[in-house]
This record gives C-alpha cells, structure tokens and sequence, in this order.
C-alpha cells in the first residue's frame, strides 16, 4: 500500500522532531532535505539505470541504513554524503550539513539514537516511482518542508521560500504555458530555494531552459538539490549577490532571457556595497542609495529579451515613493514596460507581514502600451495559522482576469496612460487611486427611523437576487409609501420563506444538474486513472470546466464553486488519485492494518475495528471509508442496527430519569450512593443488604432500578453485537468488491457525492447571506421614533408608580 501525501508529510515531520532541541528549524532543514535528497536519489537510481545522478558503492542510502546504531553514525553518515558529492561535482551543496556535530546532535549514545531514528524515519519512505513532472510526492513533500521551515524560522530567515500559490501566479501572468518552447529560458535573479523557479519551469509542459543565482551559500544548496530533486539537473544555479556580482554575463552586457521571474529581498539598503560595474541596468535612473528595490526592478528589465516578460514581488512602496524611484517609474512607464500591477494581501510571505505587489513587465509591444492593467487582490485569502494564504479560487481569479484583461467592479480595471500622467496622479501607481476596492458604506436612512419602513434603496441595492429571483421581492415585501416597504412576513420567517421559493428551489435544482452533468462529462476520464496520469492535469482539466459552466448561473460566483472542488482536492482527492496510481483501483481498495509506529509518532485511528481487547484487529480503509460500503450494501442491516441503538439510548435514558428521581438526599436511592454516585453495582449491594427487614418501598425502588440497570446492559451488549456483526460483514464486503464497484464506489459515491453537496452548500449560502441583511434591514427600521417615545413613556411611568408606592416623590 502506497502512503498518501499526508503520511508522507507527518513521517517527514516527526523527523524534524527528533532534531528539536539542539537548533532552530533555520539549521536542522539543513539536515532533514539532505537526507531526503540521498534517499530520493539512491531510490531513483535503482529504478532508472540512466538517472544522471551517480550514486557510487559506499555513497547511499543503504549504506547510511547499513550505519544505524554504529557508534561512529555520524562520522560515517559524512563520509557517505561526502561520496555521492563528489561522484556528482555536488561539493558544498550536499554536504553542508554536519552529521558529526555533538553540540547540535548530542555526544555518544544521544547521537546514535537520534540518527538511527532519523534514517529509520526515511528508510520507510519509497521514491522509486516518484515522477518530476510537477506532480510528484517528492516535490509535494519537499514544498511541505520548505513552507515549515520557513514558518518556524521566523521573520529573518523565511526569505528562501516563495509561497507556491504566488509562485504559480507569476508563472501564469508571466506567459508560460503550453505553447513555450523547449529553447525558451526562465531566469530567476534572486532564486532562494528555487521554488518559484520550478514553478514558473513547470507551466511549460515541454521543459524549458532554467537559470537562477543566490547569494546565500545554504539557501544555494537547497536550490541546487530543489533542481534535482524536481528532475532539473542541468539547471544553471549560479552563487553570488545578483546586484553586485551578477554571473548572467557576456562581456560587458547582462545575458537575456525569455521570462524572469522574482521574489527579491524587500528594501535592501546595503544594495550597492561593492558595486562596480551597473551592466547598463540603470538607464532609467539610479535607485536611491538605502533602498534597493528598483536595483532588482531594473536588474530583471535588462535580463529580458526585447519581446521578454517578467513578473516581480515587490512592497507596494515601489508604486507611490517620490525622489529618484518616482523617477524611474515616470521613465519606465512612458517607454511601456509596466504592463500590470497586482497587489496581494497582507502577510502572505514568511520574511515580512507588509502587503507585496506583482509588478508584471513587458518588451513586446512596448511602445504602443495606452495603459496599465492593475487587480486590487488584497482581499482574496483565508488565514492559516498565523500567515495568511490565498485559496485555489483567489489564483485563478487573478490569473484569469490578468490574461484577459477582465474590469470587474472594486476588483481590477484597465488604467489609461492618460489618467496615470495626469498631474493629480503623476505617475503614481498607488492601486487605491485607480480601484476603489471598499465596500459601499451602509447608510442610515433618517425618515425611516422616524416613520418607519425600509427604505427601497437598500432593497435595490440586493438587485442581483432580485434579478435572479423576479418574484421574491414582492412575496417579502409591500408597499409602505413612495420610496419606502414593509416586510410581508416576520423577520424569522424570512429565511424559511426563501428556501421555500419555487426559484430557490430552481437555483438548487439548476446547480445540481450542472454538477451532475459536468461529473459524468469527466467520468470516463476519472475511471482511467492509472499510473501514467498526470494528476495536476487531471484536476486542472475537470476544475476550469466547472468554472466555465457555473459562470452563467445568476447569483453564483463560479469561483467559490470551484474553491468548493479545490478544497475537496487538495483535501482527500488528490490522495485518492495517487493510491488510485500508486496501487490500481483494486489493491487500492483493500483495507489495511493501521500503523502505530511509535519511533515516528505516527498513530493512525482506525476506520474499523473487528473483536476486541488484545485481539483486536483495527483497520484502514484509505479509499472507500465503511460508510460507504454500508450505504450502498447494507442499508437495511444499518438501519436495523440503528434500531437496536435506538433501544439502547432509550435504555440509558430510562436509567437517568429513575436514578434523578430517586438518588436525591432522602431519596429512595439515597443510601445505595457513594460519594454522590450510583451504579448498578451499588444498586446490587444495596438490594442484598436490605432484601430481609428493609423499608418495602427501598426494596421496590432497587428492584426496579436493578431491572432497568440489567435492560440497559442486555441492550448495549445487543447494540454491539450486532454493530461488531455488520463490521464484520462490511469487511468481508471488500474482498467481494469488483473493479466495477469500486470505481462506483468512489467515483459516485464519493467524490460526485461530495462535489454535489459541497456546491448545494454554496448555493444555500447564498440565501443566508440575503436573510441575514433582510433581518438586519428589518430589525434596524422595526420601531420609529414614535415607536421609542411611546416605550419611553410606559417605562417611565412604570418606574412613577414604583418610587410613589415606595413614597419616594419627584
């Protein structure tokens, strides 16, 4: 059984764990992809003889295995790495770690310990059919590690990583994609770790040439293992400070590339220390000496080529400061190499909390650029522990309105060059100047409050319910006087009396259809799943296909529906499909015997149980959980079951009403208690003491609560027996299953069935929002001034009369 994506991470993270202590995650990242390296590549070479990394006798993984609780672990472990190093030319990049350091591993027996953990850890991992096609677990995992390394690194030293859903915005605006050819070049100036280089890399399904330099010496290292790991070997990762000591050089000209993609350090202000020669980067005007950010701006300008393209993560203080920046960006926007601006939400990245823009360049047609396309992004995310972080449907949005240049209201809008050059803006590109993305202020309306009603403007403000629901508004509401309504219905019937609506009723019935049909559009597909599927492509294919059909339903933002089948993907589908690939439909399907592994903190809960106690037997069922089976099978059996534990409930209630009755402080149970307690067993013992001479009615009261104790208990025990019967038969139902069922299993049962409750719940949402301002609407107007002045006074009086009958005067 292949391990889904989420086993993979938790074993990658309990091996984090065994390195807690000694360093911080800065360090030990080091330490935990070095092994991941080693392991990948020696699983790699066993399955590929023609693999470009050497992996020589002596330089393995098997032999850091063959190593565990050798006393000179560490040592060994060096000399090991240090051998596949210099098979493959990777001196000071795989070998950085030190896996002989006491202060940082611990002396004698704590070290051994700890490393012999460590190597078990990823000795169960298998890489043999890990592919490099942009989908492969590996490169999951290592993303994975990267996003928690730089989270628990803190704010100084999250600058290696890119988050992957920004990375995969600037591969798309930039203008990767299918049609980029093999010889086109992808530089990134300032790489990292290289994830937001491999991302730009892996838009282009035919591969394209990759470049990339960093002047960290770690951060290098993990960019030139990144490139490895994700099947770039000969990508070209260069050392040294990009500003100062660029190594994209021909003669006394920076080299140019196709694409350049960049996450620079924001704001450096050492930026030009050593700086000798500018490589005619500064045409357009020197940056101000503390402030290096257009020093990268004008860095990646050069690079391109004259039809080149290139997208940068910038502050959004590029767009508005004065002086020389204001200077250069004057420069660069009359010549038209600004074709766009994106800004994104506040802390998204991992060195800083500042809201960050996409600055998107363009040569090819330059000079008859008329505008600038800017998107306001800053309110698309969902909060992820203390970062925030964009959704699926927060990417596509600004992708797709970017490619197509879509203006849509406080969201984005193409911005003339006229209006930009105006004296009131001078080619300021502050976003809030051209985009008001601010919510429409809810205003008070004074004469409602004064003579009641709502005010028919707030009702036309909700025209896009109306429009899609013609007849709603006037089955919740009539007139008033002119300009003013009143509700038809109590405020707490409103939203039952909308779902009730025969148009509600269509909308749901409409979105339903829609999903049905797309699902069995795509079922054939899904039934071909096999090892050589592609799963990025599987679910890019079948997600834009849901976003096209849903984007004519009224009401329905086609990109919350399509979050609602990302989320699903990124949750439990994607797993599905790896096993799917892994294993095929049928061995799959099997169930399996949960791991409780304690070396790698790894306990999974069981999906079934079958007997009891020692013997037990707890079971896994990674793709078909029992309750579908259940469904599908043993309805009846279920509900019989249910039955029977219905019984068993009412038993137990029957139980605490009597003992509630009568276990109280001269109850008729009270003396059976102990400690404020009763049980059957004290119940027992109580009855046996006072059978012979006791109180007559005691004796009843226990002889009854014995007969209830005794009904609950036979109950419970028939509940479970016949529980731990359908068990039982449920388990045996997966050994009888044919790859038919289990791809019905599946693919109705669980992801059309999923997908289409998921979509229902968006278009119910729909509803609770319209409820919730109709209520809000209703309840604001309810009482007039008038309304107020006659509870005033009734409260006053009431208050009179009490301080008269107390004799107070006033």
């Amino acid at each position: 059984m292949a391990l889904k994506k989420s086993d993979l991470y938790s074993s990658l993270w309990a091996s984090c764990d065994q390195l807690r202590g000694g360093m911080d995650a800065s360090q030990y990242k080091d330490y935990i992809l070095t092994l991941l390296f080693v392991k990948y590549v020696s699983d790699k070479a066993k399955a590929d003889s023609a693999s470009l990394i050497d992996v020589p006798e002596g330089g393995s993984f098997d032999d850091m295995l063959a190593a565990k609780n050798d006393k000179e672990i560490g040592d060994k472990f060096n000399k090991i790495i240090a051998k596949l190093a210099d098979a493959n030319d990777l001196r000071n990049v795989i070998d950085l770690a030190d896996f002989n350091d006491e202060e940082k591993l611990g002396k004698g027996k704590e070290m051994v310990d700890r490393l012999s953990k460590l190597v078990t850890i990823f000795n169960d991992l298998d890489f043999r059919g890990s592919r490099a096609e942009g989908d492969d677990l590996l490169g999951d995992a290592y993303e994975y590690l990267m996003r928690h390394f730089a989270t628990e690194s803190g704010k100084s030293k999250g600058q290696f990583y890119t988050p992957a859903e920004v990375s995969r915005i600037l591969a798309k605006v930039v203008g990767i994609g299918a049609q980029t050819r093999q010889d086109q070049t992808v530089y990134d100036p300032a790489c990292g770790s290289g994830s937001l280089l491999l991302k730009a890399a892996a838009e282009a399904p035919r591969g394209m040439s990759v470049y990339g330099q960093e002047k960290d010496n770690a951060t290098w290292a993990l960019s030139k293992m990144n490139m490895i790991l994700h099947g770039n070997e000969i990508a070209e990762i260069y050392k040294g400070d990009t500003i100062t000591s660029p190594q994209t050089v021909a003669g006394s000209h920076l080299k140019t590339f196709d694409f350049v993609v960049m996450n620079p350090p924001f704001s450096v202000k050492s930026w030009n220390n050593g700086l000798e020669h500018d490589y005619n980067r500064f045409e357009y005007g020197r940056p101000p000496e503390k402030n290096g950010d257009y020093a990268f701006l004008l860095h990646a300008l050069t690079s391109l080529k004259s039809a080149g393209k290139g997208a940068i993560i910038l502050p959004h203080g590029v767009l508005f400061r004065g002086n020389a920046e204001a200077g250069i960006r004057k420069r660069l926007l009359q010549h038209g190499f600004i074709k766009g601006i994106i800004g994104l939400p506040a802390n998204l990245f991992y060195g800083t909390g500042i809201p960050a823009c996409i600055v998107v360049l363009d040569k090819e047609n330059a000079v008859g650029r008329t505008g600038v396309f800017m998107i306001d992004a800053s309110k698309g995310f969902i909060k992820d522990g203390n970062k925030n972080r964009l959704r699926s449907q927060d990417i596509h949005k600004i992708v797709d309105t970017f490619n197509n240049q879509r203006e849509i209201e406080r969201y984005s809008r193409m911005v003339p060059m006229s209006e930009i050059a105006d004296p009131k803006n001078d080619y300021n590109l502050n976003i809030p100047r051209y985009i008001d993305s601010s919510e429409p202020e809810d205003l008070q309306d004074l004469h409602a409050h004064l003579h009641g009603g709502i005010p028919d403007r707030d009702l036309d403000l909700l025209d896009d319910y109306w429009q899609a629901f013609p007849q709603l508004r006037a089955q919740l509401f009539k007139p008033n006087r002119p300009g003013y309504s009143d509700l038809t219905l109590d405020v707490s019937q409103v939203q039952q009396a909308i779902l009730d609506s025969a148009e509600f009723q269509k909308l749901a019935e409409e979105a339903r259809s829609i999903t049905t049909d797309w699902f069995d559009a795509h079922r054939d597909a899904l039934v071909a799943i096999d090892a050589d599927t592609k799963p990025n492509d599987l679910i890019a294919t079948i997600g834009d296909d849901l976003l096209d059909r849903f984007k004519p339903v009224p009401l329905l933002d086609e990109y919350d529906v399509y979050e609602q089948l990302m989320a699903y993907w990124h949750d439990t589908m994607h797993d599905d499909v790896y096993l799917i690939m892994a294993d095929d439909w049928t061995a799959a399907a099997k169930p399996r015997l949960t791991i409780n592994d304690k070396e790698r903190k790894l306990t999974e809960e069981p999906d079934l149980i079958i007997g009891s106690g020692k013997n037990a037997q707890k079971y896994k069922m990674d793709l078909i959980p029992p309750a579908l089976i259940v469904a599908r099978y043993f309805g009846e059996q279920q509900a019989k079951v249910d039955e029977i534990v219905a019984v068993a409930e009412e038993s137990t209630r029957a139980v605490e009403e009597y003992v509630e009755e009568h276990a109280v402080e001269d109850g008729l149970l009270a003396d059976a208690m102990d400690d404020d307690k009763i049980t059957k067993a004290l119940v027992a013992a109580r009855l046996k003491a006072v059978k012979r001479g006791g109180d007559p009615e005691e004796v009843r009261a226990l002889q009854h609560a014995a007969k209830l104790y005794n009904a609950e208990a036979a109950a419970k025990k028939a509940a479970k027996d016949a529980q731990a019967e359908l068990d039982l038969t449920t388990l045996k139902k997966y050994g009888a299953l044919t790859e038919i069922d289990i791809e019905a299993l599946v693919i109705d049962d669980k992801w059309q069935a999923t997908a289409v409750h998921r979509i229902a719940g968006e278009v119910e949402a729909l509803t609770l929002d319209l409820v919730a301002r109709i209520q809000q609407l209703g309840e604001r107007y309810a009482a007039t001034i008038d309304d107020l002045d006659t509870e005033l006074a009734r409260i006053e009086g009431k208050v009179s009369a009490h301080l008269a009958a107390m004799g107070v005067e006033r």
